[in-house]
Formats: structure tokens, sequence, C-alpha cells
């Protein structure tokens, strides 16, 4: 398969085989980077969630969050989903674990802004 390297602007055109869900080669990379991107986006793919939840008796409606770490893209709509009800009062800083264990990954979703 090919595929095209998002981790810098080269964009780099790489030739990826695949057994099963064994990376047997990858080709066509100009850094390590690269390489280790094709190694996950061809059999587990992940990708770092960021969104919105209510605030509550805040400065405005919502603030945004982000996954702690990737989650596998076969579970972000799961995420999304469970961001729905949940609500956040203020004070909140950067890096405060809003929603644990988000559906199920073990990942947190953490605020990305500081509310007073």
């Amino acid at each position: 398969m090919t595929i095209i390297c998002i981790n810098c602007p080269i964009g780099c055109r790489m030739d990826v085989e695949v057994e099963g869900q064994t990376v047997i080669s990858v080709k066509g990379n100009n850094c390590a980077r690269g390489k280790s991107y094709a190694q996950v986006e061809c059999v587990n793919p992940t990708r770092t969630l960021t969104s919105t939840v209510r605030l509550v008796d805040g400065p405005m409606e919502a603030l945004s969050v982000k996954t702690s770490r990737p989650v596998p893209k076969t579970k972000l709509r799961q995420c999304i989903r469970e961001l729905k009800g949940v609500e956040v009062k203020p004070p909140v800083k950067i890096g405060d674990v809003i929603a644990r264990n988000i559906a199920g990954t073990g990942i947190d979703m953490v605020s990305t802004k500081d509310i007073p």
C-alpha cells in the first residue's frame, strides 16, 4: 500500500508492505519518523482528538479539550459521543483531566485552556 507521511511538511510518499498485522517493509521515507508513522498507520492508526465540552458558569460557553495521547481511530466516534454530556465548572487549568478513560481506551481528555 502507498501512504503519505503527515509527520512533517515533506510529505514522503511511502510504499508499505504489510502481512496480516505486521509491517514487512517501508520504502520512500526520508527519516526514521516516517518509518514509525507508517508502521503505526498501517497496523493500528491513532489520532489526537480535539473537541469542546460545555462550560457552566464561565466566561464562555465551551472549554477546549484534547486527548492526553492519541487514541485508536476506531474509537474516535465513541469518544465524541461520550463527551456530549460532559459539563465543567471553572476554575480549570491546562492539563486538568476532564474525562477519564474515554471510550475505555485508558486515555484521558484534558483541558487545553486556563479558565479562572
